[in-house]
């Protein structure tokens, strides 16, 4: 936030601070990006700074109020992403970026995860802002109502439709935290030895990888779909013969990589169904690993 005067106190930003971590989780949710997340809180602050803050009663209850709408608007100007080359897919951040709560529930942590921020993409910005508010939150209906301009019964009819259009591929993706770290090693010792066969025995046979580039950055173009295709695209980029580092880390509040090496960087994390690796989502696109420091080794390989 900006800075005052040495020994003077900001009581606006202080406010403001003591809530970000729910502020920045709603704005990120609703936008995909924790670039365009952090813009947003920097705009709420302006606006918190110019109000009579001592007449506000609920401070949490009105800089949720700003935020979602400035989010809103964000989403309403962006638009869809016919125009990104390639897939989109949302940011990666570091599960401490969302400063999870320990007492948080599945389904607040599942609602960060990238292939349920992957699937909101296909809900218009007031059901998604609905649904991150009451799934994620557990925001009234009646303060919701306030926020996106409409009754509270609309609001419930909304995030209803919203859950049961997200409904079956939230299944099939949902998250397990024990399956994960078990399926991520596995994953990657196959992928390292170039094992095809191994790498088969953990995905499903529907699988599909996507690939964000941006433009920016080697990616696939296209989705890859299928067990075969699929295991034979990260065998091809980890395997025996690439110079590459794998680092776990926990992203989006499950296990997942960030990749260095010769000509690459990227961030991998994946879905669940079951127990094999059904969805793979890998951002190489390079405005959206700020987050996660330096880039390729050099600039060259594959």
């Amino acid at each position: 936030m900006p800075g005052t005067a040495p020994g003077t106190r900001d009581e606006p930003a202080d406010e403001l601070q003591r809530h970000r971590p729910m502020l920045f989780g709603v704005a990120y949710r609703l936008l995909g990006s924790a670039t365009d997340a952090d813009d947003v809180l920097q705009d709420a602050y302006l606006r918190w700074r110019d109000v009579a803050t001592a007449e506000v009663r609920e401070p949490r209850r009105y800089l949720t109020r700003i935020v979602t709408r400035l989010a809103l608007d964000r989403l309403r100007a962006r638009g869809r992403h016919e125009s990104y080359v390639g897939p989109w897919l949302p940011e990666p951040v570091t599960t401490e970026t969302l400063a999870p709560d320990p007492a948080e529930t599945a389904e607040r942590r599942d609602s960060a995860a990238t292939a349920t921020l992957y699937l909101m993409e296909r809900l218009d910005p007031v059901e998604r802002a609905v649904f991150v508010l009451r799934a994620a939150f557990e925001v009234p209906y009646a303060d919701i109502a306030e926020i996106v301009e409409r009754d509270a019964a609309h609001c419930r009819q909304l995030f209803h439709r919203a859950r049961d259009r997200l409904a079956d591929d939230r299944r099939r993706f949902a998250p397990s935290r024990q399956d994960h770290s078990q399926l991520l090693e596995h994953f990657v010792q196959a992928a390292r030895r170039g094992d095809l066969a191994g790498l088969r025995k953990v995905l499903h046979d529907g699988v599909v990888a996507w690939s964000d580039g941006g433009g920016k950055a080697s990616a696939a173009r296209n989705a890859v779909i299928g067990v075969e295709k699929v295991a034979r695209f990260f065998a091809g980029i980890y395997g025996p013969d690439r110079d590459v580092d794998l680092e776990a880390r926990e992203i989006n509040g499950s296990p997942g990589l960030v990749v260095r090496g010769p000509g690459r960087f990227h961030v991998l994390t994946f879905a669940v169904s079951g127990d094999v690796i059904s969805a793979v989502f890998l951002v190489s696109n390079p405005d959206k690993l700020e987050r996660f420091g330096t880039g390729p080794t050099d600039a060259g390989g594959r």
